[in-house]
């Protein structure tokens, strides 16, 4: 399926709860993404550190076309292993 904007709506409508995390760590960084697809919206949720010691963050934020698109790229095996199981 071609991720066209129609296509990723369609997917995010039809995916609603669907939730992943990921996490991404290096020599001094540290990074955890919630993902969760809410209301046709792709919500993240990001919090990290880096070797400071004030230098914890957290940060959320609803996706952008681009966001939205690359997320469904990579995940839509598992989202199109939850919508059969769904059916």
């Amino acid at each position: 399926m071609r991720l066209t904007k129609e296509n990723r709506q369609q997917m995010l409508e039809e995916n609603e709860g669907f939730t992943i995390q990921t996490h991404n760590s290096q020599r001094n960084y540290t990074q955890d993404r919630t993902y969760t697809i809410t209301n046709g919206k792709l919500h993240i949720r990001e919090t990290g550190k880096t070797s400071w010691a004030d230098s914890r963050y957290e940060n959320e934020w609803d996706a952008d076309d681009k966001e939205v698109h690359r997320f469904l790229y990579n995940y839509q095996g598992a989202i199109n292993n939850k919508n059969r199981r769904k059916k």
